[in-house]
C-alpha cells in the first residue's frame, strides 16, 4: 500500500507530529531499537520517521596526481563530499540505524514531507535525507514554531509544495565554508607544531579565530592596565532622634584624583553641622522587557540562573521538544497575534504558579512590548501554555523564566521614584540617592528576575538638620576592564555579527576544549595568547573579523535569494587558498613559537602543586576511570588522588592549611568550588564521637534496600549504598559538626 513519508529531525518530534496528525489510533513500529509511526489522516496512509540531527557529514576529497588518497594533517583541501555520518566519525556510529530505517521507508513512499526544524540546519538535514537516503529531488515542507497539536495540524494541512531552497542552499554553503576553513586552518596549525617536534591538536575556524582574538585583546587590556589611585570622601548621617536610620553621602565631586584635595575636604567638614540642602524627586516609567530571542535568553539565564549559554540552549531544546515552548533558535523579538495570546494565557491560567497573572492580563487589551529584531522563520520564544510534568530542576527554572518573561511583556509599565538628596556640611556638598517602586506593573509578573533594588530613604525635609556620626576618606584604585564570561562573549559575538545564534555557544566550548581559554570568567591561556600573537604577525587574515562578517552577510543574502551560493563558495576558496599559501611560508617558524606556549599552557591548566611526599609535581591526568591527580615522578612516587566525575577541574593557587595538600577548582553550572584534593583531610572528617555514632546507625538504601555505610570522598564523609557500584545511591550527612574548612560540599559527586 502506498504511503507518504514525513521526515523529522528528532525522535521526540516524530512522536509529537504523528500523534497530532493521526485521525485514529497511532501505530508504532520497531526496527531494532528505532521506532517509526504509522497513522491515517483524511484516508491517507502516513509514516513518520526521524533523523537524529545530521545523518550526513562532510568529508574532504583529497587527490594526489589526479587520484583520491587518504591523508591527515595535509592542506589545502578544497573539495568535499557528503557521506553518511557513521562513515566519517566513530562517535556517530549510532546514526546508522536511523539512516537505515529512513532508507527502507523511502523506497516504498510515494510522497515526502520534510518536518525538520525550520532553519538553515533543519532544512539541510531534511534535504540530505531526501536526496541521499530517499533518492528524491524535492518534497513538500511543514513549517511550525511549536510542537502543539493545533499548529502541527495547520502546518501539515497548509504545507508548502517545495522545500525552502534558499534556506537549504544557505545551510549547505555555511556547512561547506565552515568545514573548509576549520579543517584547513586546524591542519595548518597542528602540522606547524608537529614539525617543531611536538604533537598537539590545535584548531582554528572562520569564527573561532576572531572569537579568540576578542578574548586575547581583553586579556592584554587587563595585563596592560595600570591602576590609578583616587579618593572618596563619605559622610555618615542620621536624623536626630532616629538612631536606626543612617545615610551615607558621597562628596558631590565624586572621585578625587589628588589626595591633598580629599584631605582639604576632610579638614573643612571636621566638626561642622550638616543639613538637607536640596531634595529632588522624580518618578520614571519603565516599559516591560522585550520577548526573548535566543541570545537574550542565554544572557538572562546566565544572570538569573547561572547557566552557561550552551546549557541554556540544551535546556530550551528539551522544553521545545516537550511542546512547552516555541522554537528557541530564533533571533526574533516579535510576538505576532497569530500565536494566539488569549489561548496561551487561558492555558497558563490553569497552572497554579501563573494563574493570577494570566487572569489579570486577560482582563485587558493584549499588546506585547516587542523588540526591534525580526526573524522571518520564527517569532520570539514563548510558552505554548501546555502544562509541564516531570521536568528536571534546571529545565523547570528555565521554563519559569520564559513564562514570566512572556507574561511581563503584556503588563503595564512600572514606575519608580528616584530621590536625590544634597547635604550641606560646612561649605561642602554631599549627595546620596535612593529609589523605590511606586507602581510595580510588569515587575510583579517577572518576579524574582527583576534587577532593580529598593533603596528607601527616610522622610526628609528641606533644611532639616542631620547628625554627622562619622566622616571618612577612602583610598581606592581604578579597576581593569572585566574579562568576558561565556554569556557576555556570546553577546559580544552577536553584537559584532560573528557566528549564528545557534553556533556562538558551541564556539565558546571549542575554545575551552582546545585549551585556548580557561575558567569563568574566560582567561586566555599562554597557548591562546601565543596563537593570536603568532597569527597576527604571520597570517592576520585568520583573525579577521571583517572577513567573517562579510561571509555572514553573504549567507543572509543567499537565504533571501539575493546571492548565488556558487559565487560565494568560489570567492571564499580563493581567499582561503591565499591565506594557506601565506601560512605555509612561515609554517616552521610558527610551529616553534607555538611549542613553548603549548608547554606553558599545559602547566597553567594541569599542574596542581608540589607533591605531598616527594619533590615531584602533582598533575591532573586522565585514565580509564576518569580524571585523577598523580605525581609526575610515577612510578617512583605513587601518590594519587581521585577527582570528581563531573565538572571541569582546574588548578588553584591555594594550599590546605589542615593537611598541606593543594586545592583544585571545580567549575560547574551555578557552582564553582575550591577544595582540598585530599579525601582524608582532617577538615573533611567528622568528630570521632559522631563517626562512631553514625557507623552504628542502621540506614537502608531507599533504592535497593541494602545497608548504607559511611564513606569518604574528596568532598567529605557521606552515606553510600553497600551495593556500589551496582547501586550508586548516596545520602548527605545531616547537621555535621562545624569543620575547620569551609570548602566542603553538601554531598559527593
Amino acid at each position: 500500500m502506498a504511503y507518504e513519508l514525513i521526515i523529522t529531525e528528532k525522535p521526540a518530534a516524530a512522536k509529537k507530529i504523528a500523534s497530532a496528525l493521526a485521525d485514529g489510533k497511532l501505530e508504532s513500529k520497531k526496527t531494532g531499537t528505532i521506532t517509526s509511526y504509522w497513522l491515517t489522516r483524511g484516508g491517507k496512509r502516513i509514516a513518520v520517521a526521524c533523523a537524529v540531527g545530521h545523518l550526513y557529514n562532510l568529508e574532504g576529497v583529497e587527490k594526489r596526481d589526479g587520484k583520491k588518497v587518504k591523508a591527515r594533517y595535509t592542506y589545502p583541501v578544497l573539495e568535499v563530499q557528503w557521506k553518511p555520518a557513521y562513515e566519517v566519525a566513530k562517535q556517530s556510529a549510532f546514526t546508522r540505524k536511523y539512516l537505515e530505517v529512513l532508507e527502507s521507508l523511502g523506497k516504498g513512499a510515494e510522497s515526502f514531507v520534510i518536518a525538520t526544524d525550520y532553519d538553515v540546519e533543519g532544512e539541510l538535514i531534511g534535504l540530505n535525507v531526501l536526496r541521499f537516503a530517499c533518492g528524491q529531488k524535492d518534497a513538500s515542507r511543514m513549517k511550525f514554531s511549536t510542537l502543539t497539536d493545533k499548529e502541527l495540524q495547520t502546518s501539515y494541512d497548509k504545507r508548502a509544495r517545495h522545500l525552502d531552497w534558499n534556506l537549504a542552499r544557505a545551510g549547505e554553503t555555511r556547512h561547506i565554508l565552515d568545514w573548509l576553513y576549520g579543517i584547513n586552518l586546524s591542519r595548518a596549525l597542528t602540522l606547524s607544531i608537529k614539525r617543531a617536534g611536538r604533537f598537539r591538536v590545535l584548531s582554528a575556524g572562520r569564527v573561532q579565530g576572531p572569537a579568540l582574538n576578542i578574548i586575547v585583546a581583553r586579556e592584554q587590556e587587563v595585563a596592560a592596565f595600570i591602576p590609578k589611585p583616587y579618593w572618596e570622601v563619605l559622610l555618615h548621617l542620621r536624623r536626630p532622634g532616629h538612631r536606626e536610620t543612617e545615610l551615607v553621602a558621597q562628596h558631590a565631586s565624586g572621585r578625587f584624583w589628588e589626595e591633598p584635595e580629599a584631605k582639604g575636604v576632610m579638614e573643612r567638614i571636621s566638626g561642622k553641622h550638616a543639613s538637607v540642602h536640596e531634595l529632588k524627586a522624580e518618578i520614571k516609567s519603565y516599559l516591560p522587557p522585550h520577548p526573548f530571542d535566543l541570545t537574550t535568553l542565554q544572557l538572562e539565564a546566565n544572570r538569573c540562573l547561572g547557566l552557561r549559554p550552551k546549557d541554556t540552549l540544551d535546556s530550551a531544546q528539551r522544553l521545545y521538544l516537550a511542546g512547552l515552548i516555541s522554537y528557541p533558535r530564533t533571533s526574533g523579538q516579535k510576538l505576532p497575534p497569530s500565536i494566539g495570546y488569549q489561548n496561551i494565557l487561558q492555558q497558563l491560567a490553569e497552572q497554579k504558579e501563573y494563574a493570577k497573572f494570566a487572569e489579570e492580563l486577560l482582563k485587558g487589551a493584549l499588546r506585547p512590548n516587542e523588540g526591534s529584531k525580526e526573524d522571518s522563520a520564527h517569532p520570539a520564544i514563548y510558552p505554548t501554555g501546555v502544562s509541564p510534568s516531570k521536568l528536571s530542576p534546571r529545565d523547570e527554572r528555565l521554563y519559569d523564566l520564559i513564562v514570566r518573561r512572556f507574561l511581563s511583556t503584556f503588563a503595564e509599565a512600572s514606575q519608580r521614584e528616584h530621590i536625590t538628596v544634597t547635604v550641606a556640611c560646612g561649605s561642602e556638598h554631599f549627595k546620596t540617592s535612593g529609589a523605590h517602586t511606586v507602581k510595580p506593573g510588569w515587575q510583579l509578573f517577572y518576579g524574582p528576575y527583576v534587577m532593580s533594588k529598593e533603596v528607601q530613604l527616610p522622610p526628609l525635609k528641606q533644611n532639616e538638620p542631620l547628625e554627622v556620626t562619622k566622616n571618612e576618606m577612602l583610598s581606592k584604585e581604578t579597576q581593569p576592564p572585566r574579562r568576558y564570561s561565556q554569556a557576555s562573549l556570546v553577546r559580544e559575538l552577536a553584537n559584532r555579527n560573528l557566528g549564528t545564534k545557534a553556533t556562538r555557544a558551541v564556539i565558546v566550548d571549542h575554545l575551552l576544549l582546545r585549551g585556548y581559554v580557561f575558567d569563568e570568567p574566560l582567561h586566555a591561556t599562554s597557548l591562546g595568547m601565543a596563537v593570536v600573537d603568532t597569527l597576527t604577525r604571520h597570517c592576520p587574515e585568520i583573525l579577521d573579523e571583517e572577513l567573517t562578517r562579510r561571509i555572514e552577510m553573504q549567507m543572509e543574502r543567499i537565504e533571501t535569494g539575493k546571492e548565488d551560493e556558487k559565487h560565494v563558495l568560489s570567492g571564499a576558496k580563493e581567499v582561503l587558498l591565499k591565506v594557506l599559501e601565506k601560512f605555509r611560508k612561515d609554517e616552521e617558524e610558527i610551529g616553534k613559537e607555538l611549542v613553548g606556549a603549548s608547554d606553558k599552557s599545559w602547566t597553567e591548566t594541569h599542574e596542581v602543586g608540589p607533591c605531598v611526599k616527594c619533590e615531584g609535581t602533582l598533575v591532573i591526568k586522565r585514565g580509564r576511570f576518569g580524571s585523577f591527580v598523580a605525581c609526575n615522578r610515577y612510578p617512583d612516587c605513587k601518590v594519587s588522588f581521585k577527582l570528581p566525575a563531573s565538572g571541569k577541574v582546574l588548578r588553584s593557587d591555594k594550599i590546605c592549611e589542615a593537611c598541606k595538600s593543594p586545592y583544585i577548582k571545580i567549575i560547574r553550572v551555578r557552582r564553582h568550588q575550591e577544595l582540598c584534593i585530599n579525601a582524608d583531610c582532617p577538615s573533611k572528617r567528622l568528630s570521632e564521637k559522631d563517626e562512631k555514632r553514625l557507623t552504628k546507625l542502621k540506614k537502608t538504601c531507599p533504592k535497593c534496600g541494602k545497608d548504607m555505610v559511611l564513606r569518604r570522598s574528596i568532598y567529605g564523609e557521606f552515606f553510600g549504598c553497600s551495593g556500589y557500584p551496582q547501586c550508586r545511591s548516596i545520602e548527605r550527612i545531616e547537621k555535621p559538626e562545624p569543620r575547620s574548612s569551609t570548602n566542603t560540599a553538601r554531598h559527593p559527586g
